[in-house]
């Protein structure tokens, strides 16, 4: 290894991977000043990713003196395009993903303090995040162009959500629809539960409504055929999640480079009050 030139020892690491990389600086002193270069690094980089950095803090980009560093900031994930979204990179597969704020989501009737407010969260990266006080029709949509994604990767998108602990109401009467688009093609149709983790109140409204919920859930499967409306579920970071849909995003031509994914939850049929649901954002992420 050390009568080989230095670029073709560089061309060889930058066939491998950023874990391999470490290991050989690590495990060999002789690769340690090769593996700082960047020409590897620049490797393991997305394609775009100026246009990517571009849309970020310059302030925290000073902070990168290399291309090994630039990497592992994405890989930490950053805040792009004014602080509204999360950009994100897998430091073992260098796939994308991205979280949209709440901000950036197109919420019915979010600008109108009757139905939802803004506010400061804990644990959240964002400015703010929208809490609905009160409506009887829920419609939340996100938009993500197929070009931002990684190529040959199955992608799923995800709400990540809160349910408040003391204004939450109505929201398990029914379940709600969750729908994946991209282009033209509905890839993804489901209903989903969000789930409430005050028992004693869903059995109360399950009491108070149980005829009519199951005359709504009934209508509102209408189309499902026997699919069983998917559950929510607790992240790492003290939020939850459900899933909207997943999708593969195939190899970039011209005419596939302007698709947009369309995803989608909504509560429109049952007209009943219901309050509490704080939104963070939408994730897509790939799925292993």
């Amino acid at each position: 290894m050390n009568e080989l030139p230095e670029d073709c020892v560089c061309t060889i690491l930058s066939l491998s991977s950023p874990l391999d990389v470490c290991r050989s600086a690590a495990s060999c002193s002789e690769l340690r000043s090769v593996a700082q270069l960047d020409c590897v690094w620049e490797s393991f980089l997305p394609s775009g990713y100026h246009e990517i950095i571009s849309r970020a803090d310059p302030a925290l980009l000073l902070k990168c003196g290399s291309k090994k560093e630039l990497f592992f900031l994405l890989c930490n994930s950053i805040l792009i395009d004014g602080g509204n979204k999360i950009f994100n990179l897998d430091k073992i597969t260098g796939l994308k993903s991205y979280v949209i704020s709440a901000r950036d989501l197109s919420i019915e009737w979010a600008d109108d303090p009757i139905y939802w407010s803004w506010k400061k969260t804990p644990q959240s990266r964002f400015r703010e995040s929208a809490e609905l006080r009160t409506t009887s029709w829920l419609e939340i949509n996100g938009y993500m162009k197929t070009k931002m994604l990684s190529q040959n990767t199955t992608y799923g998108a995800y709400l990540i959500f809160k349910v408040s602990e003391r204004r939450a109401y109505g929201l398990d009467i029914m379940p709600m629809e969750v729908s994946l688009e991209v282009g033209s093609d509905l890839v993804c149709h489901n209903t989903v539960y969000l789930h409430q983790d005050d028992q004693k109140k869903q059995q109360i409204q399950w009491l108070l409504y149980y005829n009519r919920t199951e005359m709504l859930t009934s209508r509102v499967n209408q189309g499902f055929g026997e699919s069983i409306p998917m559950l929510s579920g607790a992240r790492g970071d003290g939020w939850m999640e459900v899933e909207l849909g997943h999708f593969f995003n195939g190899e970039s031509n011209c005419s596939d480079d302007n698709k947009v994914v369309k995803m989608s939850l909504m509560e429109v049929k049952g007209h009943h009050l219901k309050g509490g649901l704080i939104i963070e954002g939408v994730e897509i992420r790939p799925i292993h």
